[in-house]
């Protein structure tokens, strides 16, 4: 798939199926769709991330036909929410320590001042024409933060890690929306504020409303393995690794930023989990298995 947490447990799988299993291995570059076709139809054999909180209709339609069959937990915790720099809220001289809850943020806006508007805060949404920016622009409204906060859209995603990482390496506060696991998250620390929890029926409110008065959590989401049934049934060695497989979120964040550090290299990156995560990815395979990936190391 084409992000970086996919593009890394793909190469973290096609290694141990490679090196492990004698397998010949091919990965094949493609957005979500496209590729969860491609299992459905049996052109492709494994997807290494299905998010099920919200999961994509071709997912849903291939389940139903009984093409596709879900395998491991990629990572059981992915999350999206409203976050600040953990020097924001914590250590002696945290300037917002009573800060926990996106409904505290009005008394707070002082201290993320928009410079283009310093009379409120700013709030750092998503780009323009992401679904997450529909969803924090009625986080705002229902949360009452329209008048203290201005609605930022940077122009991209890399312009949001941009500046929070300039924020960051400033010690600057900095309020923003983020999802993990990301390489941004594997590398500060940062607190998330507390929402009320994800619930579905105020979800769809919210989002229905022009004008919501009420707002909810993100939904945690599982991300899990798929596979083509027909393949799965065929290969039960490798079926047994896949259903094994799982990490976590902050895990992947990890592997991320390391990725991020050595050139954006997933195979690098994966090689450099495998090393030093034994006691993690061991669990997933036979003895025999695990020595293989590890002379192959």
């Amino acid at each position: 798939l084409d992000y970086q947490s996919a593009a890394f447990h793909t190469a973290v799988a096609k290694f141990i199926a490679k090196n492990g299993y004698g397998c010949q291995v091919d990965d094949l570059p493609g957005s979500t769709i496209p590729l969860i076709n491609g299992v459905a139809r049996g052109d492709v054999d494994v997807i290494m991330e299905i998010w099920t909180a919200n999961p994509a209709q071709a997912w849903v339609d291939a389940e139903k036909a009984g093409t596709v069959v879900a395998l491991g937990t990629t990572y059981p915790d992915a999350v999206e929410g409203w976050f600040v720099p953990t020097y924001v809220v914590d250590g002696a001289e945290a300037p917002a320590p009573t800060l926990a809850k996106a409904e505290d943020l009005p008394e707070f806006a002082p201290l993320f001042t928009d410079p283009e508007e310093p009379s409120k805060g700013r709030f750092y949404n998503c780009p323009a024409g992401w679904q997450c920016e529909v969803v924090n622009s009625k986080k705002l409204i229902a949360y009452g933060l329209e008048e203290s906060y201005t609605n930022f859209r940077p122009g991209t995603g890399a312009a949001l890690q941009a500046a929070v990482e300039s924020a960051y390496l400033r010690k600057k506060p900095i309020l923003f929306y983020y999802w993990a696991p990301t390489a941004l998250m594997g590398k500060y620390e940062f607190v998330q504020l507390q929402e009320p929890t994800f619930n579905r029926e105020l979800w769809d409110q919210m989002m229905e409303a022009e004008v919501p008065n009420a707002a909810t959590a993100y939904p945690v989401s599982m991300v899990i393995i798929g596979a083509n049934k027909a393949f799965s049934e065929s290969a039960p060695n490798l079926t047994a690794f896949l259903k094994a497989y799982s990490t976590t979120s902050a895990l992947t964040s990890k592997a991320l930023a390391d990725m991020e550090a050595n050139g954006g290299s997933a195979d690098t990156a994966a090689q450099t989990f495998l090393k030093g995560n034994e006691d993690v990815w061991t669990k997933w395979v036979p003895a025999s298995v695990a020595e293989k990936v590890k002379a192959a190391l």
